[in-house]
């Protein structure tokens, strides 16, 4: 039983730190505000990460830096209780520099910086399932170096590098107590990096249509030299040793496809429409290997059985006027994760999306941009095989986020 425990926690802290289904669609605010949806329109410097084809379109240089709030909260309920996750706030953020080389050239260059994992969650310590989870907190970097070239008014094309870092933090109670009946405890940390690549195609067909394509490379995020550490009664201390590990996670691939549309009686309105198709069944199965090994601890191999998943996304912008503009949308978002591989350290389950926003501009270089996303998962009953744990989730998120860009 203790084996099992042990081995459950640490296969899930892994994935979870670097995927779970949670990949996080905050990368530009506009975008956001629209649904998600940024394939095809080219608004601003963010599009180095929705579409690099698209940076060869914009008018000029342009710094673009924003900050978002992510505060999840989730329910979980079964025959014994129910539980709540505690309140908490998470900030990814995103910077963004680039455009053409030199005013009404075909050629630009851009860097991105952005966060696309960036959360977590923490249970109350003697909660149901406090032998997988108490608490986990999730953080990543992607740096993003970019060209874009315009062949013509119609067609670009562009490519970015990208070098992937992340962090994760879990602890968790152990099936062990000491002499005053306490619970023995467990603490990861890890770190994991990586490399891949974001291509992309835009076509102008006209000034009111615009479509894009973009491919996302698959990332295998390595990860050397994780700490596992854990505070035991010295009588069992020989079997759960201070020791590393080591693992490799994929981050899957994502093919995506967008349509931006101007309606001929609505110069003011535009239209945009996504189809993310994400490569999870990458995500087969997961190996840690430990540098030490005991009877309680050995190298693992956990079954994952990801699945692909197909998300639809949509939005609208409207412009006021010179100044002002506004952005709604929706998406709906299904879980890779499959019955029997539900855990607490971040559930996952069909996501239903709800965004709005606004765009500002005071002077005539400058931007201000506000967003809000709202999140709600379908109640999932599941459950875990590999730790004996099953229940009902419930996930809810609400993000907000502001942001500036300023064109040279």
């Amino acid at each position: 039983m203790k084996k099992h425990l042990l081995a459950a926690s640490l296969v899930l802290t892994s994935f979870s730190s670097f995927g779970a289904g949670y990949q996080l669609n905050l990368q530009g605010l506009r975008q956001l505000a629209m649904g998600g949806a940024g394939t095809a329109m080219p608004w601003d410097a963010s599009t180095i990460f929705y579409n690099p084809a698209g940076l060869s379109r914009i008018k000029s240089i342009q710094a673009y830096v924003s900050v978002l709030g992510v505060m999840p909260a989730t329910a979980y309920g079964n025959f014994e209780g129910s539980a709540r996750s505690v309140k908490q706030t998470f900030t990814p953020f995103n910077i963004y520099v680039g455009g053409p080389v030199k005013e009404g050239g075909r050629l630009a260059l851009g860097l991105g910086i952005y966060t696309p994992f960036g959360t977590g969650i923490k249970w109350d310590d003697n909660w149901t399932g406090k032998f997988l989870v108490q608490s986990i907190e999730l953080k990543s970097v992607f740096v993003q170096p970019t060209i874009s070239y315009r062949l013509s008014e119609t067609w670009s094309f562009g490519a970015g590098f990208i070098y992937a870092a992340g962090t994760f933090d879990l602890r968790q109670a152990l099936p062990v107590q000491n002499m005053l009946g306490e619970d023995a405890s467990a603490h990861l940390h890890g770190s994991g990096n990586g490399v891949g690549f974001n291509l992309g195609v835009h076509m102008k067909a006209s000034e009111r249509l615009q479509l894009g394509l973009t491919y996302r490379s698959q990332v295998n995020m390595d990860v050397d030299g994780g700490s596992a550490n854990f505070n035991v009664p010295v009588s069992v201390k020989n079997i759960f040793p201070n020791t590393t590990f080591s693992s490799r996670l994929p981050l899957p691939q994502v093919l995506s496809l967008g349509i931006a549309v101007k309606p001929l009686n609505n110069e003011k309105l535009t239209l945009a429409l996504d189809f993310n198709y994400t490569g999870w069944n990458s995500y087969d199965s997961l190996r840690i290997n430990f540098d030490t090994h005991t009877e309680m601890l050995k190298d693992m191999h956990a079954p994952r059985k990801y699945r692909n998943t197909f998300t639809t996304r949509l939005g609208a912008n409207y412009k006021i006027g010179k100044v002002v503009s506004v952005m709604g949308g929706a998406a709906y978002d299904p879980t890779p994760v499959t019955n029997n591989f539900v855990s607490p350290e971040l559930p996952d389950a069909d996501r239903v999306i709800v965004t709005c926003g606004a765009a500002i501009k005071p002077i005539k270089r400058f931007t201000i941009l506000a967003s809000c996303e709202f999140l709600t998962s379908l109640k999932r009953k599941s459950n875990y095989a590999y730790g004996n744990f099953s229940g009902t989730y419930w996930t809810q998120a609400i993000t907000p986020g502001v942001g500036v860009y300023y064109n040279f």
